[in-house]
């Protein structure tokens, strides 16, 4: 499998064409897309329209970009004109945008070929990928497992060979869950370092703005880079976007806190080994290893819980929808919510929200120290299919395992997930590299020390 540095040096070189690129991913989506459900559109015609007019801008002595003739993967939420932006519901079967998202529209300039829509669970919702319009995402290593979500459909298309990059997007570890879990990586970057959606009038509910950011899942860390330089920075129609210089990546000390079971929930053997050997790597490739757990991180995971659930509840109520969720969709809501205790009050509410900022300022604080945070995507492994389902105590079962993921996100944090080899049942195991706000090369930086190889998947 090709990388999208390597394609694109050839493809601007004119070592390759890039109709060639794309005619050999959509033979290979065609012989693997059947039985996995990573694509739930192949967009054929018009990646091979592209393709010819990135060859036609070659030929004539120009430069197509960086990511000339890269085949990459868009999910269902993001707007790509090519096809509807269905958000895995039946009720946007036929929701095709006028525009482009920004992160689409800057991928397209780099010179990338969208081949496909990675599938995704209703409203990216679930931490594992099904629906009722598009079906279930299958785990290549072993059918029975899950493929994470939501972003499920992206990290299936990159690791099996479909696309050289997906684009995703991490409201509770929709990136790094379905990364871990497929042997590839995967960056959630600070929220307001890439844009993630225009605002044209609409609301935005509050978790949307804070907690879920757009992001990249690449087999390398290389094409993670490449495609992060592409898509980040702001953008007119995205209020949450920031104006930042890049940052150098490794300002300060080069100290890491490992985290191996957080909160002392209880972590898997082979996961809690992983997290070693990713910090063993760092610690050989020069950086110092302790361990210790940031501070609140209960808090920060309790609160991104009750925050989240509170906005679905408010967002997707049956009564303002058109058409129903699917039915697993409804269930994971029913569950989750029943559990998590949504905030009844405007009070409640606000007081929420207000517990943010005296958590940032602490973990601000013990980043000052321990800039990168090592520790496991999801304490359990990847779980079984419909993990998240089965009523409110699976519900608590899964947030349980993912407290250090959410906790990232309710802090707007950069993260990385590390491929960290695979267990002995053969799936992959993914740790997460977690880093200061804003921090997103040092994350990258450390991400590319603590690496494994990574598996290939089954044919």
């Amino acid at each position: 499998m090709s990388s999208a540095a390597s394609i694109a040096a050839d493809v601007r070189a004119g070592r390759r064409r890039a109709v060639d690129v794309v005619e050999q991913h959509l033979r290979h989506a065609g012989d693997q897309n059947s039985r996995l459900g990573a694509l739930s559109v192949v967009l054929a015609a018009p990646a091979l329209a592209e393709a010819r007019r990135i060859d036609a801008v070659v030929a004539a002595g120009g430069d197509p970009g960086p990511l000339a003739g890269a085949p990459f993967s868009v999910k269902e939420n993001i707007d790509l004109t090519w096809s509807a932006t269905t958000q895995g519901w039946r009720g946007l079967a036929d929701a095709v945008p006028s525009v482009d998202a920004a992160i689409v529209r800057r991928m397209r300039a780099a010179g990338a070929i969208p081949i496909g829509r990675g599938n995704m669970p209703d409203f990216g919702m679930r931490w594992d990928t099904d629906n009722e319009l598009f079906g279930r995402t299958v785990n290549p290593f072993d059918a029975t497992r899950s493929a994470g979500g939501s972003s499920g459909g992206d990290a299936v298309a990159v690791a099996t060979g479909m696309a050289t990059i997906g684009l995703g997007n991490d409201f509770g570890g929709s990136i790094r869950i379905p990364a871990a879990a497929n042997g590839i990586f995967g960056l959630r970057p600070s929220v307001g370092r890439v844009p993630r959606a225009a605002v044209r009038g609409a609301p935005v509910a509050m978790t949307l703005q804070q907690f879920s950011v757009n992001g990249i899942l690449a087999r390398s860390i290389d094409d993670l880079e490449l495609a992060y330089d592409a898509v980040r920075g702001p953008d007119a129609d995205d209020p949450v976007s920031l104006d930042l210089p890049d940052e150098p990546a490794l300002p300060g000390p080069r100290r890491v806190a490992v985290v191996r079971d957080p909160l002392a929930w209880g972590v898997d053997a082979g996961v809690a080994a992983s997290v070693d050997a990713s910090a063993t790597r760092l610690s050989e490739a020069g950086w110092t290893v302790e361990h210790v757990e940031p501070p609140m991180l209960e808090e920060a995971a309790v609160l991104w819980r009750r925050l989240a659930c509170t906005d679905m509840l408010l967002t997707l109520d049956p009564a303002v929808l058109p058409m129903p969720l699917g039915a697993s969709a409804t269930r994971f809501l029913r569950d989750s919510t029943a559990a998590a205790r949504p905030y009844e009050t405007a009070a409640e509410y606000a007081a929420a929200w207000a517990r943010r900022a005296p958590i940032a300022a602490e973990w601000r604080r013990f980043q000052r120290e321990h800039p990168i945070i090592l520790g496991p995507v999801q304490t359990t492994g990847t779980p079984p299919i419909d993990f998240d389902l089965g009523g409110p105590d699976a519900a608590t079962a899964a947030w349980r395992a993912l407290a250090l993921t959410v906790a990232v996100n309710f802090l707007g944090l950069p993260a990385v997930a590390v491929p960290a080899g695979t267990g002995a049942d053969g799936v992959p195991i993914g740790v997460q590299v977690i880093g200061p706000l804003h921090g997103d090369r040092l994350a990258l930086a450390a991400a590319r020390d603590a690496a494994a190889a990574v598996p290939t998947p089954p044919r």
